[in-house]
């Protein structure tokens, strides 16, 4: 499957977005690094809980904020609120080519989101120090995505060569005799 096709799928930003969420997401862009720009996302948030593109200005919100606790459970929401409109299993380790063939069938665009989403989780992971967390989601995810189209395989290689660097004798891999003898 072409993750990166979207000529026949509709994006997350398309969904209906009640005016008063979308003039405060307006009011949270106008108003960025002041206090009232979160306040602006939140409340938009109480309006439309559920709705994806609040949930991406939150994410970017925090993100851009270095608030990245908070901004791994936006993340984590959006993959919650759009797996189950695509059916797919609350747990994303469960993910398998059938899961996405059948989530295809119902969003394309949809299912790239959550991909997305699921590697936006894995780079806040990275971020916090987090490396195991966040290479079993880059590990599912190049699984899933064979040409690597959405650079969940590029992204682990630079994990994998930076964790080396960091500490060889602690590169993913299980602690050999020859490892031991190194240290």
């Amino acid at each position: 499957m072409d993750l990166l096709d979207f000529s026949d799928c509709k994006l997350y930003f398309e969904e209906a977005l009640p005016v008063e969420a979308e003039r405060l997401i307006t009011l949270a862009a106008s108003e960025y690094g002041e206090a009232g720009a979160e306040l602006a996302l939140l409340r938009a948030h109480l309006l439309a809980p559920d709705n994806l593109t609040v949930l991406v200005g939150l994410y970017r919100y925090y993100f851009y904020q270095h608030r990245l606790e908070d901004a791994l459970q936006v993340a984590e929401r959006a993959m919650l609120i759009s797996g189950r409109h695509l059916g797919l299993p609350a747990d994303w380790s469960l993910l398998n080519e059938n899961w996405l063939a059948s989530a295809a069938s119902i969003s394309f665009g949809l299912l790239r989101f959550y991909l997305l989403a699921l590697k936006a989780a894995s780079i806040v992971l990275l971020r916090l120090g987090h490396i195991p967390a966040s290479r079993e989601r880059l590990i599912k995810l190049a699984a899933l995505d064979s040409r690597d189209q959405l650079g969940a395989a590029k992204l682990l290689e630079v994990v994998d060569v930076f964790q080396v660097a960091q500490d060889p004798l602690d590169a993913g891999e299980p602690l050999t005799e020859q490892k031991l003898a190194l240290a």
